[in-house]
């Protein structure tokens, strides 16, 4: 009878998950509630902890994200990064990702991609190189980067998890796994992605397009291609702020002498340390830099921000119901298999990832899972991250679709049948590779 409640109530989490992913944006938080409800009002289980803690941290970090925006930050930040992926055109297809995942490690969203995709096409084509090569894997890093940065929702959601007892597991423990192993995931999956494709020489649709004066044929020209953007003093002065906000989570995280004690004379916890840091953060940038205040709530980094909340709130509330009713079970079982194919969590991160576009999501949702099963913290950390980068398995988010647009050689694809398009390899490559790295990290020196 336990197992057959089991399954059923199981069936009521993935069907609320799969109708939030077909609803999308806010859809996900609305479903999540909705199966909270059935949980509790229909099969009589008592509500799980709403993730106060992680949503508390998000909207502070959000909130000082905005607020540079809206000064300007993120503009000064792409023409920063746009510089500095100029400087080797012929490396792009390594440069570009590592530069794109360095930077959204920094602003803590992959937003920051968006306006660095046309200068990534026009350097790429400009040298003779295909552009959906350092395109497809600039935007598939930055889904990893997530896992590595200090004020990403999903870093949030994970620190919450591990960072009290039993397993005091802190941001840094987790950063010193995550960011090497990314790297090493992005430079041996540029090394794939490199080979996949035509050159620009071979591809009949290329150089059809040439012929009837589409495009111009590639110059071989190394000159530096601007990013769009407006740069301002008073947009550096709030990158470079909130950069610093960003370096000081890290070095409280590193050093706990510098945290200021709590009641029972034990360092604050990270927690409430990040959420006061972004505070302060946006309050420097206000004084600072000016930013119109009453323009924040309309900033892309605001909007998705609140959207990813509202979808944390929803979902993670309803995998946490679900899993404190049957804590003995899934450790006895499902934790069971995990601790015999720890690969078996990275898949369920990275399935997770594919079906709601989420990692904060997925973060909630399975890793609870790994951490009753028993994964050693630094190997579960590993593969968490490269998990992270089926959220472009499918080619249906913003960044895949803006990629495929801004390419006017048309070698970036969307594809027709999910798995044909410019994305699918590299992400597959991205998550292995990472994952991998991750779980041999993880093994030395994570704890």
């Amino acid at each position: 009878m336990e197992i057959a409640l089991f399954v059923v109530q199981l069936l009521v989490v993935l069907g609320c998950i799969v109708m939030g992913t077909r609803s999308s944006g806010v859809g996900l938080g609305l479903w999540g509630g909705t199966g909270v409800a059935l949980l509790v009002f229909v099969f009589g289980l008592t509500p799980g902890s709403p993730p106060v803690d992680a949503l508390l941290i998000v909207l502070s970090v959000v909130l000082a994200a905005s607020m540079m925006q809206s000064a300007g930050g993120i503009d000064w930040m792409v023409s920063v990064a746009a510089k500095l992926i100029a400087r080797s055109p012929k490396q792009i297809t390594l440069v570009a990702p590592l530069v794109s995942f360095l930077f959204s490690v920094g602003a803590g969203t992959s937003n920051i991609l968006y306006p660095l995709l046309p200068v990534i096409q026009d350097l790429a084509y400009r040298n003779g190189i295909r552009p959906s090569r350092p395109l497809s894997l600039s935007v598939v890093a930055t889904g990893v980067a997530l896992a590595c940065s200090p004020v990403s929702a999903a870093m949030a959601a994970m620190v919450t998890l591990t960072d009290t007892a039993p397993w005091d597991f802190e941001l840094i423990d987790i950063l010193k796994v995550t960011i090497p192993a990314a790297v090493v995931g992005i430079v041996i999956a540029s090394f794939v992605v490199n080979k996949l494709g035509k050159e620009l020489a071979d591809d009949p649709e290329v150089q059809a397009k040439i012929a009837r004066g589409e495009i111009p044929a590639p110059s071989g020209s190394a000159a530096a291609v601007r990013a769009e953007v407006t740069v301002t003093t008073a947009g550096r002065n709030a990158a470079i702020i909130f950069l610093l906000g960003v370096a000081a989570i890290v070095i409280f995280g590193l050093f706990k002498g510098l945290r200021p004690l709590d009641g029972d004379g034990n360092p604050v916890s990270m927690t409430p340390i990040i959420e006061i840091v972004m505070f302060v953060v946006g309050t420097i940038i206000l004084l600072v830099s000016r930013p119109k205040v009453g323009e924040i709530p309309t900033m892309s980094v605001f909007k998705a921000g609140m959207v990813s909340a509202i979808a944390l709130f929803g979902l993670a509330w309803l995998t946490d119901t679900f899993l404190g009713a049957h804590t003995e079970l899934i450790a006895s079982s499902v934790g069971s298999w995990v601790s015999a194919a720890p690969w078996i969590f990275a898949l369920g991160v990275f399935l997770v990832c594919v079906l709601t576009t989420s990692q904060s999501t997925a973060t909630r949702t399975i890793v609870p899972i790994g951490l009753a099963a028993g994964i050693p913290l630094g190997v579960l950390s590993g593969m968490w991250a490269g998990a992270f980068a089926g959220i472009y398995l499918l080619p249906t988010n913003g960044s895949q679709i803006a990629a495929a647009n801004f390419d006017t050689s048309g070698t970036t694809k969307l594809g027709t049948k999910l798995v044909d398009h410019s994305f699918f390899i590299p992400t597959l490559v991205l998550a292995v590779a990472t994952i991998a790295a991750g779980a041999l990290f993880g093994l030395l020196w994570g704890g």
